[in-house]
């Protein structure tokens, strides 16, 4: 009878002893599995207003490349209209009847030579500053994006945390074959296996990768963008206007190209942008759905 109760008292310790194992183990997972969806959220968030400023910049960008084709067609017309004047209407050449055609319904229009010639050098410079200024701002927005980008990315320590969270979830499935060995009801701690093992199929270097595919993308833009205003506001320049009419027309076409560069560069930063939202949502759902289990 002794003997019994001995084995008896064994058994009940035993019991115990992986019953508050198989305790520990739960809470183990819960002290390094949460806290990941916040910190991811503030990842997303930063995302989200970089890819509104990059958004912004392409279509600054897309205004300047715009308004840029257009400041030439009202060059190339200027250009038509003074050949008209300076060679006169008897050519028969088919390029001469454009010149003449052009020449034509501007003075129709402005009454004389003059306020043609007036009229069209004021809307080039105009449109030359709104190029300038639209190729700027698109310049600034980049150089801004460019600093968001590079710093909305994840450090070692939350790949660390990701896999001290995957080595609990581990411990606590060997806990629950133990546990169902002794009798302990396991469905709460098959639940927590259930949504937490989900974070071992993550990949948060692709967040990184984004990040910097967004940062490098914005450089660019930058860059051609400070090259663009620099051209466009040269271009635009008294001086050069009434230099040789080639240096103006290669320093506009010039400052287009650039327009154009920038506006591919900030498009292509606002899509890293754009896919590191959608790829940090689905890890944040992974996250929530273990936390959830874990309150």
């Amino acid at each position: 009878m002794k003997k019994f109760f001995v084995l008896l008292l064994l058994s009940l310790i035993t019991c115990n002893l992986y019953a508050g194992g198989f305790d520990d183990a739960i809470n183990n997972v819960r002290q390094n599995c949460s806290g990941f969806s916040e910190s991811l959220s503030d990842l997303k968030k930063m995302a989200g207003i970089n890819t509104a400023i990059t958004g912004v910049g392409t279509l600054a960008a897309t205004g300047a490349t715009v308004v840029g084709i257009i400041k030439s067609n009202t060059d190339s017309d200027l250009e038509k209209i003074l050949a008209k004047v300076n060679t006169g209407s008897s050519s028969t050449n088919p390029s001469a009847y454009e010149v003449t055609k052009t020449y034509n319904e501007y003075i129709e229009t402005y009454g004389t030579i003059e306020n043609v010639k007036t009229e069209l050098e004021t809307k080039s410079k105009t449109l030359g500053n709104w190029r300038t200024g639209l190729v700027g701002g698109a310049t600034a927005t980049n150089i801004v994006g460019a600093v968001i980008a590079g710093n909305n990315k994840l450090d070692d320590d939350f790949q660390t945390q990701i896999d001290n969270c995957i080595k609990s979830v581990d411990l606590l499935k060997n806990a629950i074959g133990q546990a169902r060995m002794d009798g302990i009801d396991t469905t709460r701690a098959n639940n927590i296996v259930k949504e937490c093992d989900d974070l071992k199929n993550i990949d948060l270097s692709v967040i990184n990768k984004r990040a910097t595919g967004a940062m490098v993308s914005s450089i660019i833009g930058a860059a051609t963008g400070v090259a663009g205003t620099v051209t466009s506001a040269v271009a635009n320049t008294d001086k050069t206007r009434n230099s040789d009419d080639k240096t103006e027309k290669n320093l506009n076409t010039a400052a287009n190209v650039l327009s154009g560069g920038t506006v591919v560069a900030s498009g292509v930063a606002t899509v890293f942008n754009a896919t590191q939202i959608s790829t940090i949502k689905k890890i944040v759902n992974i996250a929530e759905k273990c936390e959830k289990v874990l309150q």
